[in-house]
Formats: C-alpha cells, sequence, structure tokens
C-alpha cells in the first residue's frame, strides 16, 4: 500500500498571495486520495502575511493559525495535517520539515539564519532542507541560485511552474546530487484542489509526524518514496530548453564556485 502526501501547500493565514483558509483544503484532498497534508507556508524572509512588528512569539502564533485551522479540520475528517515551512533568501527558496510551533517559539533566530546556518542548525534539531522548485524562472527571481551541499532533497515536480523545463532540469540536478526528490502543488487557491491540478509524494509508511518525514529525507535513498505524483510528462524531457536567467552554483560557505549549469549537470 502507498500512502499519498501533499508536501507543499499555502494559506491565507501565513501566506500573503494565497486566498484559501487550511480548513478550506480538507475535503479535496481526503476525496482525492490524500493521506495527509503538509502546510508550508511563506516564512519570514518571504511573502508572508503576518506582520514583522510583533514580538517574535505573537508571530509565530499568528503564523501557525493557517496550519492549525487545518490540522482542527483535517482531524475532523480523517486527513493527517502536518508543520513546515517555506523560507526565501534571492528568490531561491526552501522547505523545511520537522521543526513544530513550540520550537520556533524558543528560537527566534531563525529569522536570521544563511543558507548555511538554515542547513546545519535544521538537521541538527532533527529537520531537513529541500530546495523547492529549483529552476523557476519568474519575474520576480533575477537569478538561479543553487546550493548543493546545503540540501537533503529537490522537489522535482512543482505543480506552480509555468515552464514544464523547470521541473525537468530539477530531476536532472536531484539525480546529479543523488538526493532524493518530492513533488507538491505549491498550491495557495482552493479552485486548483477543486480542478483536481494536484501533485504529491507516495510513500511505503505512513507517517505519524513531520519529523518522520525529515527521518525519511535524510536517509538519502529514498527507499521509503514510491513515486511522485504529478502531472502529465512533466519530467520525461531532459529540460535542454533555455533558462534565461543567469546561475550561482555555491559551496557550503555560500561562495560561487561556478555559473556553468549545463557543465554542472553533466558531471558525476
Amino acid at each position: 500500500m502507498a500512502y499519498l502526501y501533499e508536501t507543499h501547500l499555502h494559506t491565507c493565514g501565513g501566506s500573503a498571495c494565497a486566498s484559501a483558509r487550511g480548513r478550506e483544503y480538507i475535503k479535496y484532498y481526503r476525496d482525492s486520495g490524500y493521506t495527509g497534508i503538509f502546510v508550508t507556508d511563506h516564512f519570514y524572509r518571504g511573502n508572508c502575511a503576518v506582520d514583522r512588528n510583533l514580538p517574535w512569539k505573537e508571530w509565530v502564533k499568528q503564523y501557525c493559525r493557517g496550519f492549525e485551522e487545518a490540522r482542527e479540520e483535517g482531524a475532523r475528517q480523517g486527513l493527517d495535517v502536518f508543520f513546515g515551512w517555506e523560507e526565501t533568501f534571492s528568490g531561491d527558496d526552501y522547505l523545511i520539515y520537522g521543526l513544530d510551533r513550540e520550537w520556533l517559539l524558543e528560537h527566534p533566530e531563525v529569522r536570521r539564519w544563511s543558507r548555511r546556518e538554515q542547513f546545519q542548525e535544521a538537521g541538527a534539531a532533527g529537520g531537513c532542507v529541500v530546495h523547492a522548485h529549483p529552476f523557476r524562472q519568474r519575474y520576480y527571481i533575477s537569478k538561479i541560485y543553487l546550493i548543493p551541499d546545503l540540501i537533503d532533497a529537490v522537489e522535482a515536480a512543482n505543480a506552480g511552474n509555468q515552464q514544464q523545463f523547470s521541473d525537468a532540469l530539477a530531476l536532472r540536478y536531484a539525480a546529479r546530487l543523488r538526493l532524493p526528490v518530492t513533488a507538491g502543488s505549491d498550491i495557495h487557491h482552493v479552485e486548483q484542489a477543486a480542478e483536481g491540478e494536484l501533485y504529491g509524494l507516495y510513500l511505503d509508511k505512513k507517517l505519524e509526524s513531520a519529523a518522520d518525514y525529515a527521518a525519511l529525507i535524510k536517509k538519502g535513498d529514498g527507499g521509503d518514496f514510491k513515486g511522485l505524483k504529478t502531472g502529465e510528462d512533466r519530467c520525461k524531457s531532459r529540460g535542454d530548453e533555455a533558462i534565461n536567467l543567469p546561475v550561482e552554483i555555491l559551496d557550503a560557505n555560500e561562495r560561487r564556485v561556478s555559473g556553468d549549469i549545463w557543465g554542472f549537470l553533466e558531471q558525476g
């Protein structure tokens, strides 16, 4: 038996660009055969809906409302709901799993993490870091940043990507790094769920917590991953269409080592 999970979901409680409340999603995912969902609202440096002038503990409480509302409705309807977040740096986004509300309340320094600190500190606390839609091209992104040594997995299929080759390149990137791959809807509006435009990840095991998911990711071989739920042919091309943005490949200290993405992908 395989268990299907949504790994990338936004609510208007935490994400300024979302219109759906957490509870609105539950029926659609339950009826679509999902075992559970992760609420991953935009975090402190991203397109967050919560006032950054609030004291930290009040900020965290408000930030988590979308998740908590979804979890309460999920409990009523029989859908598991887990917590995560999506942090942004210079247009590059990362999904963090395995750390909870209580951890956030005690760690205000998370607001100031570098990419390196994010990877090291989240990992030390039992969490993991997934590079979200690494090859996305949008008007608000000026450069593609890749940090191979500071991630645990790659989101290889994202329903919010406007160019199909973005997913294909993400799959090649993950293969080059020998990292697990995930898929997520990156959903912001309930209409997308109503129309069935949903992605996700099939697992061999039923998750009991977000920490379980982080542990599976950090095993590194994807052995418990049964496959991705994606749109038709999203990851089947090589992704050789032109990338219109400059690329920066950074080392573990976040220093530039290369801008040659094609050469990097052909190695290994």
